[in-house]
């Protein structure tokens, strides 16, 4: 039975699931979630049509506004790579690496079918509800960097109760 989270954002909730088979993101995103990580980190790199990204650590600073998605653990999650970038599924962020190991913390959720990623980053999970919420941070103002003016949080997330 796959793992399932309620992401509280300061826009609305987004329910996901995530994927049993591809266990390295799934278990690096629970231990997250578990010691409250993501509690109080913003969306900083929201692009309409593309994608909302989030878990950078630093991005709860807005004094570090130029650093936003540069931060995270001092680790990589290995790839696991085998699902397409559809809208409303979640993927794992990274850097630049031959590896296409994923960041410690960063992913994003597909805010459309974004085919051309397919195979260039882990995809560990879908959004079962909520979709109207990515839509609506995804629209949100931005400056030239496609961070939002106005802080979009994840508050908390928290174990989806059956």
């Amino acid at each position: 039975m796959p793992e399932k989270f309620i992401i509280k954002t300061s826009m609305g909730d987004i329910a996901i699931a995530l994927y049993d088979d591809t266990p390295l993101h799934r278990d690096n995103f629970v231990k997250l979630v578990g010691e409250g990580y993501y509690d109080g980190i913003r969306f900083h790199r929201v692009i309409e049509g593309f994608m909302i990204q989030t878990g950078d650590p630093l991005s709860r600073h807005d004094e570090k506004r130029m650093m936003h998605g540069t931060g995270g653990p001092d680790y990589r999650v290995p790839a696991e790579i085998k699902h397409p970038n559809k809208k409303g599924t979640l993927a794992a962020a990274r850097d630049n690496n031959p590896q296409k190991a994923s960041s410690g913390s960063q992913f994003y959720i597909n805010q459309a079918d974004n085919a051309f990623l397919n195979g260039e980053y882990t995809v560990f999970g879908v959004v079962e509800s909520g979709i109207e919420v990515v839509d609506a941070i995804a629209v949100v103002e931005t400056d030239m960097r496609d961070n939002p003016l106005k802080p979009v949080t994840i508050e908390t997330i928290v174990p989806a109760t059956a």
